[in-house]
């Protein structure tokens, strides 16, 4: 007799946190911890959007900015985790975006996403984990040409050059190396003592439905300005840098940046000039009221503006 299927939920709950010099990309857990989710009901809700939308704003006060599905998650994976006979679970993940003045002051379930993928933020340069998961890495592809490419195309080796939307290839990579915890968990099996925890994990597949959504992001930053979503109305062309540097994790020229903001019809100065970082007042822009579809829609080439 088949078993029943449960259909949940799963929110990627992105927001910039400003910490003055920088920005740091935050998600948001549920107190389990794991990534928000609920059960879809229809007879509540007639669109999944909707459902979600409803729930989050419900249980959390937040106001979402741009949402989109990701993709459907019911590996059989997940059996390892569930009560025997319990129906399978299936989740549709979505990411969605919180407007920096949406949290004023992000709370403990506000986690940086780099204590998930700490290879990730490239902002300082190689992050110090790739010295212990290099030489890891470099083992489980030995001599093998097809796992070699992998390595050096995932993770920017050789003349591939890192290509920051594989967020998701990079961490499916760690799990077929045995390299994350939740390969072993999976399988019901014990970790390997010796096996360092790179990156924090999380119940079910939650981190590859984590990393779905960041990879998303990310991806969008080169041909939609969904960036904007995740500020406040009002920016400083600092903060506009900051924010594409925080999700992207690497650093952007600042006079290409800039040309590049400044000639592409997005944006327009309010005539107000901030003072909250100190130093000089700086100019004070907003998204164009006049940016006419075409231009909400073009194309945002921030890997132009990489240093």
């Amino acid at each position: 007799m088949s078993r029943g299927i449960r259909l949940e939920l799963s929110a990627v709950l992105v927001a910039l946190e400003d910490r003055g010099t920088h920005a740091v990309p935050q998600v948001l857990l549920a107190p389990g911890p794991d990534l928000p989710n609920r059960a879809f009901d229809p007879d509540e809700h007639r669109t999944l959007e909707l459902s979600l939308r409803d729930w989050v704003s419900r249980d959390t006060g937040l106001h979402l900015a741009h949402v989109e599905q990701l993709y459907t998650f019911g590996d059989r994976a997940r059996e390892a985790v569930l009560a025997e006979g319990a129906p399978h679970l299936v989740s549709i993940g979505y990411l969605a975006i919180v407007p920096m003045s949406g949290v004023s002051e992000p709370g403990p379930n506000w986690r940086p996403w780099k204590q998930f993928f700490p290879w990730e933020d490239r902002r300082e340069g190689a992050p110090p984990v790739m010295q212990n998961l290099m030489p890891r890495l470099e083992d489980w592809a030995g001599q093998e040409p097809s796992r070699i490419d992998r390595v050096s195309l995932s993770f920017g080796l050789r003349d591939a050059g890192w290509r920051d939307e594989l967020v998701l290839e990079r961490y499916e990579l760690l799990y077929e190396a045995r390299l994350v915890h939740e390969y072993f968990r999976d399988r019901r099996r014990d970790v390997p003592a010796d096996l360092p925890a790179f990156g924090l994990s999380l119940p079910l597949d939650h981190r590859r439905i984590l990393a779905t959504g960041i990879g998303r992001l990310r991806a969008k930053l080169k041909y939609r300005p969904v960036l904007f979503e995740l500020l406040s109305d009002t920016f400083t062309l600092f903060d506009l840098q900051t924010a594409a540097e925080a999700v992207s994790g690497q650093l952007l020229h600042k006079q290409n940046f800039r040309r590049m903001i400044l000639q592409s019809g997005l944006i327009e100065p309010t005539g107000g000039r901030s003072t909250r970082r100190g130093g000089r007042p700086a100019s004070e822009y907003r998204l164009a009221a006049d940016a006419g579809w075409e231009r909400r829609v073009s194309p945002v080439r921030f890997g132009g503006a990489r240093r």
